[in-house]
């Protein structure tokens, strides 16, 4: 069975970091991109940011460009994404997701097939 298992969410200040972890079991994504995206209460869900299947490449909504970092450790079949200068806007359930395809560099949820169970982010002020 395949899994996605999202880990790191919390509780913390406006300002604050944290960071989140997926982990891949019953196969591996290492050929495939991997994305991040958030749902907070009464709203849809909607991408954060993606990473390429080596790394080198990723793509950041704009809500959270230069504040949230996506990496990935294939040995490990585990993505991550650091989030720093949490705002109380960032509070969501944070989702990670694996697409088809190598390199993606778009926002289309409905493209990702596989996804994690998520992970709550409260950032209290």
């Amino acid at each position: 069975q395949v899994q996605l298992v999202e880990s790191g969410g919390g509780l913390v200040q406006a300002g604050g970091s944290l960071r989140l972890s997926c982990t891949a079991s019953g196969r591996t994504f290492t050929t495939n991109a991997m994305g991040w995206f958030r749902q907070a209460p009464g709203k849809e869900r909607e991408f954060v940011a993606v990473v390429g299947w080596s790394g080198t490449n990723t793509y950041y909504a704009d809500s959270v460009k230069g504040r949230f970092t996506v990496s990935r450790d294939n040995a490990k079949n585990t993505v991550f994404l650091q989030m720093n200068s949490l705002k109380r806007d960032d509070t969501a359930v944070y989702y990670c997701a694996a697409i088809s395809k190598s390199y993606y560099t778009g926002q289309r949820k409905e493209l990702f097939d596989y996804w994690g169970q998520g992970t709550q982010v409260t950032v209290s002020s």
